[in-house]
């Protein structure tokens, strides 16, 4: 009982709740459990008899179910009043995710009317498993994000309800991440990874995982998705060659333009991180002009010049590699280019500390120069041996690798050869083999080892009789084979007495010159040979010198015929023979030399004394202009013409004997036939002689001379004269001198130009 003041509205509240209970009084409501995906024809609840009915009244008052939505789900056997299962009950379809799902009936009875509500709770079972909305799931997660970093995932759903709902989590095992669950404030739960470990992108550039979820339900039912985590790209690689140094061999004459090598770089980053550019760093040794370019986008090195080996036999080139990154990275490496060498370059040859000019009495072995030879090349190329012109007293002796000492081989000789010109070869290894040749040009200085010598070791010399004091009558003349002051020649007279008086009272030498001048004239009759002799001396030191010996002999006549002496001769001469009639001929010869150039008539003072008998002296004539000479008287018979008779010849005074025409003609073939042998004999005997004494004696110092001496004009005439001549030591050498009476007469002061000089 309550008491309700209002107004109008107020009542109409009122009347419509107790209409509302009276009506649910009257009605009744029954609740019923049935689990969804219960079978057909599952008992659900005894309906007629919850409702208090009777089965019998069921037909007639037409008991039937009727429902808002999906009546056909459930069913109602009139025969026995039972609700059953009708067709398959989905909760999820009925109700979703809504945590209350049930079956709204109406049973409706008529006669009378009565409407009972009936409600069917639809119960959850485990029937659906918890699903992704993908298969797969792609996660973007930087390669430099730090650890503890969170990557959110979405979440698995569960059709079901309750216990059947709740979901678990389980991640693959794997080493970067772990799983996090996240409650959210409407109770859901929501995955995520965690970063335990950093990511590399270059070493695993993509993590593959594998999420599962568990639901509550009996049996538990499972769902998983694929995680794919895609790890970006961060420029954290520095490009890298594939080898930390390279290395090449070129030979220096490679064309302009060769490819040294290709080089190849990568960088294990993606996109523009990874593309590299080549560039050359530095190359050492530091030259002006660069030797070598690269291509940027290839890494393709080229020669760009010449490679010379003897300049620089090696280069190290320092290269680079940079990508395009921001910030870019670098990488580096190092190319050795080794040149190789060539037989480019010829041997130098360098000549130094001469010792020149070289004395011809330097010792053997003597250092005359030093020499030292090179070559750029290397190996092989610049191996060099040295050589030296052949056939010469020099030669190279090897003192340490490539320097050699020119030294004296053999003896030297000035006078022999006086200068050398040496050529020093140098020769490499190579093949083809280069060489060089440098010129050493070595003088011989001369020493006083050569006395002066003359040209024969005597002479023999015509000086007129009587000739003027101061007269020059020979020159002598001395060679040195020596150089300047060791071949300067002075002369000199070698004194002995001669006789009482000193030689050089007889004559003088000019020391320089070497002409021999009479101091005083000369008398046949007093010294018809005179004999001294000419020392030469040299001006080194020591000094060295030799001698000569002239001499001088006066003419004498030869007898016209056997039997007759020197001095004087007599013939008969015809008193009618007229001017230039011959009467005879007269010989003369030196003890010398037998060289006739004249004779000379000279009459006596006391001509017209003697005219009546005839008789006239003839003088021989020397070789000088002058004549000199001994004397020969002719006597003759001048035929007496008196008036009628004319008395017969009478014979000259002095004469030995007469002789008759026919005996004398007989004497003269006689005598010129012994003459003519025995000239014979003696010239082939003289030949034989020399032959012997020339192939089988040494030389000496001295020779001497044998002198054959012939008057001139017919040989029944000539009176054969043998001399000696000897001078210095040493065995006699035999020599054959002829003589021609046609010479002309020489103008000299006192000298007989027919034998200036013989020997």
């Amino acid at each position: 009982m309550f008491i309700w003041r209002g107004g109008q509205r107020s009542r109409r509240l009122l009347l419509s709740l107790l209409l509302l209970a009276f009506w649910e009084a009257g009605s009744g409501q029954l609740h019923y459990s049935v689990p969804e995906e219960a079978k057909h024809g599952t008992f659900v609840g005894r309906v007629a008899q919850d409702l208090g009915l009777e089965l019998a009244e069921l037909v007639p008052r037409l008991f039937r179910v009727a429902s808002k939505d999906r009546g056909d789900l459930l069913e109602v056997n009139l025969q026995n009043g039972i609700l059953f299962v009708n067709s398959r009950i989905d909760r999820e379809e009925l109700c979703g995710r809504s945590a209350e799902c049930s079956i709204h009936l109406e049973v409706i009875v008529d006669r009378p009317l009565q409407v009972f509500h009936v409600e069917v709770e639809v119960r959850d079972i485990n029937d659906n498993s918890p699903e992704f909305r993908a298969r797969e799931q792609k996660v973007l997660i930087s390669e430099s994000a730090p650890l503890d970093s969170r990557f959110p995932l979405e979440g698995a759903s569960d059709a079901d309800i309750g216990v059947n709902s709740l979901l678990t989590y389980v991640l693959s095992v794997n080493e970067h991440f772990v799983l996090r669950i996240i409650k959210k404030k409407d109770k859901s739960i929501l995955p995520e990874l965690v970063l335990r470990k950093l990511l590399d992108r270059e070493e695993t550039p993509e993590v593959n995982l594998l999420l599962m979820v568990i639901d509550g339900g009996k049996p538990e039912l499972t769902g998983s998705v694929q995680i794919q985590i895609i790890i970006l790209d961060v420029n954290d690689n520095a490009p890298e060659f594939d080898k930390p140094g390279y290395k090449v061999a070129l030979f220096e004459n490679v064309q302009n333009d060769t490819t040294v090598i290709q080089l190849n770089a990568s960088d294990p980053d993606e996109g523009l991180n990874r593309e590299i550019s080549y560039g050359i760093r530095m190359i050492s040794p530091v030259s002006e002009k660069c030797m070598f370019s690269i291509n940027p986008d290839t890494g393709e090195i080229r020669i760009y010049g010449k490679l010379d080996f003897e300049e620089n036999n090696a280069y190290e080139i320092q290269v680079i590699a940079i990508d395009k990154g921001i910030p870019s990275m670098a990488g580096h490496s190092m190319v050795l280019v080794e040149v190789l060498d060539l037989n480019d370059n010829v041997p130098e040859v360098v000549i130094t500390s001469l010792s020149l000019p070289v004395q011809e009495d330097a010792q053997v072995g003597t250092v005359i120069a030093l020499i030292s030879v090179s070559d750029r090349d290397s190996g092989a190329n610049g191996q060099v041996t040295c050589t030296l012109t052949p056939h010469v007293p020099f030669k190279l002796v090897s003192t340490f690798k490539n320097y050699y000492s020119l030294v004296l081989d053999n003896a030297l000789d000035r006078e022999s050869k006086s200068d050398y010109q040496l050529v020093v070869t140098a020769c490499d290894r190579g093949s083809p083999s280069l060489s060089t040749t440098a010129s050493v040009s070595v003088e011989v200085a001369d020493v006083n080892d050569n006395a002066p010598a003359f040209a024969q070791p005597e002479y023999t010399v015509f000086v007129k009789e009587n000739n003027p004091p101061g007269c020059h009558i020979f020159t002598v003349s001395a060679r040195d084979a020596d150089a300047q002051e060791n071949a300067r020649v002075s002369y000199s007279l070698v004194e002995r007495r001669v006789g009482e008086r000193a030689l050089s009272s007889y004559v003088s030498v000019h020391a320089e010159s070497g002409k021999v001048y009479a101091l005083q004239p000369l008398d046949h009759e007093e010294l018809e040979l005179l004999r001294f002799q000419v020392s030469a001396r040299d001006a080194g030191v020591p000094p060295l010198g030799s001698n000569v010996t002239p001499n001088d002999n006066a003419p004498a006549l030869l007898a016209p015929r056997a039997g007759s002496t020197f001095g004087a001769v007599t013939e008969v001469v015809s008193a009618d023979g007229g001017r230039g009639h011959v009467v005879a001929k007269v010989r003369a010869v030196d003890g010398t030399l037998a060289t006739t150039r004249g004779c000379r008539m000279s009459w006596s003072q006391r001509r017209e004394a003697r005219a009546a008998r005839g008789r006239a002296a003839p003088a021989p004539a020397g070789a000088g202009e002058g004549p000199r000479g001994a004397r020969a008287d002719r006597h003759g018979h001048r035929a007496g013409v008196a008036g009628g008779g004319a008395a017969g010849p009478k014979p000259l005074r002095g004469v030995a004997g007469a002789v008759g025409p026919e005996a004398a003609l007989v004497d003269v073939n006689v005598y010129l036939i012994i003459a003519i042998c025995a000239v014979s004999s003696l010239l082939v005997l003289t030949l034989l002689l020399y032959t012997a004494l020339r192939c089988s004696a040494p030389p000496s110092e001295g020779a001497c001379g044998l002198v054959v001496s012939s008057a001139v004009g017919s040989w029944s005439h000539s009176q054969q004269r043998r001399q000696r001549v000897c001078s210095g030591e040493g065995p006699p050498k035999a020599d054959l001198m002829a003589f021609s009476p046609s010479l002309p007469p020489s103008r000299e002061d006192c000298l007989n130009p027919s034998s200036e000089v013989s020997r």
